[in-house]
């Protein structure tokens, strides 16, 4: 794929239309015949909202799930949550490679993906090759070839006609629905700028207990959304969310990322506090992106956009000087009131079952990761980065650049080294400044009295 050159039509014929196309594809099974069999891997909190929703969502659809297997890297986690949920009879799976026999279990016709993002595409990769169909949570990669190796994988569920939903799911809340249907009908004029936010108080902490936490592989997954190697930071663990909603809005994706930022308050890990990035998407259009985590300062998680008339605010529109709402209720028609984490299971279910339509949102998930990880890899490195330099440009220092240990290292025998960046270690942009001799030929100049400027 050649991300400079996708047009808006491509985009939205890869994305956003998926939701409306009707499914043509083969189902698991006859709509007479409605049982899911499922396999979460990874059962920490999110997996067991995953879960939840799942079940939650099977009461709409009039199908029954069965949970076949539970996988989690601690056989505990996985052994408490098969009981939470009642699954007797579902097998217990554990440790690095526990997801291989998951997949490989015949009578499992989905997987729910809900690992460190470190993990994601190398286990995204596999459930794809054996034919599952998958919900996967946000982020997909934290590094090129993590994205790459997603978006090939992504290619091929496609090939398969594999049903695949993302965990953004704003894309399956009908307010974002509606505005995304407006600008798709040219209702409302194009984007021409706008911010992105997600300002939140500081992430989970776990502290290194030297009793329990021998491994040094033990410690990083239990503290995995502290380190770039396994959460890729913030802005792509979890402002992918509002980056997302800019990709969607405007209809493709950022060519490049200036990014800045900064660690301050951090308590663990080897992340950054806060990030200002600038993602360039061309043709003069710049979105300004901001997250940070930090506790007692100001919060905010939303969006705004401006059109040459209008500002879009998350969830309506509205004439930049009149103020007057424009009712876009006309492109609600046929879209689920409700909680948006419930309705993309249901999306997921009558997709996979072809009694609705056809979902696939691994290329889209693929690259608004991929917006992100351009934003890090600028705030750490002090460069502009392209989307291309993760993608196409072989050439590019961040073409191979990747986090170690890697998700294979986590598989081999035995322990591994911790990374590069470990606890209270993080990687600083740019150098450390030299003392400059000053010149003749120096033009400074120093202020002097009331406003009067004259030369040293």
């Amino acid at each position: 794929m050649d991300i400079d050159t996708i047009t808006r039509r491509e985009f939205i014929g890869k994305s956003a239309a998926a939701a409306t196309a009707l499914a043509a594809f083969p189902s698991i099974a006859s709509p007479s015949q409605k049982t899911v069999t499922v396999a979460l891997i990874g059962c920490g909190g999110r997996g067991r909202g995953a879960l939840r929703n799942l079940f939650e969502a099977s009461k709409t659809v009039g199908c029954t799930i069965r949970v076949a297997a539970f996988c989690d890297w601690f056989r505990e986690i996985a052994e408490r949550v098969r009981d939470e949920f009642g699954c007797t009879g579902a097998r217990i799976f554990s440790g690095a490679s526990g997801y291989k026999e998951v997949i490989a279990m015949k009578e499992v016709d989905a997987v729910l993906l809900v690992t460190p993002i470190g993990f994601r595409p190398i286990q995204f990769k596999a459930a794809v090759e054996a034919g599952k169909h998958v919900f996967e949570e946000k982020a997909v990669a934290v590094d090129g070839p993590g994205a790459r190796m997603h978006l090939e994988a992504a290619k091929l569920s496609v090939e398969k006609h594999l049903t695949v939903v993302a965990g953004t799911q704003r894309r399956h809340f009908k307010p974002y629905q509606m505005q995304a249907r407006a600008l798709e009908a040219s209702a409302v004029a194009p984007i021409c700028s706008g911010i992105v936010r997600w300002n939140t108080r500081a992430r989970r902490v776990y502290t290194r207990d030297p009793a329990k936490d021998i491994l040094n592989k033990d410690y990083l997954v239990k503290n995995w959304n502290n380190f770039d190697l396994l959460a890729g930071d913030h802005i792509v663990e979890q402002h992918v969310h509002n980056i997302d909603i800019a990709n969607w809005f405007i209809g493709r994706y950022p060519k490049k990322a200036v990014s800045f930022g900064m660690r301050a308050r951090a308590l663990t890990g080897n992340q950054y506090d806060f990030f200002s990035t600038e993602l360039d998407y061309g043709d003069d259009l710049f979105i300004h992106s901001q997250c940070r985590q930090i506790d007692g300062c100001y919060g905010g998680v939303n969006e705004w956009f401006r059109t040459e008339a209008n500002e879009i605010i998350s969830g309506g529109f509205s004439i930049k000087k009149a103020k007057k709402i424009i009712d876009i209720s006309k492109f609600g028609e046929g879209l689920l009131d409700g909680s948006p984490y419930v309705i993309e299971h249901i999306d997921f279910l009558r997709s996979l079952l072809g009694i609705g339509p056809y979902w696939n949102e691994a290329e889209q998930v693929t690259m608004s990761t991929a917006s992100g990880i351009i934003s890090n890899l600028s705030a750490k490195s002090g460069q502009v980065v392209m989307m291309n330099d993760l993608f196409t440009n072989e050439s590019s220092p961040f073409y191979k650049l990747q986090f170690k240990p890697t998700a294979a290292d986590f598989e081999n025998e035995g322990d591994l080294e911790m990374p590069e960046y470990a606890d209270d270690e993080f990687q600083l942009p740019g150098e450390v400044a030299l003392p400059r001799p000053r010149s003749l030929d120096d033009d400074e100049w120093m202020p002097q009295g009331q406003g009067t400027l004259k030369k040293a």
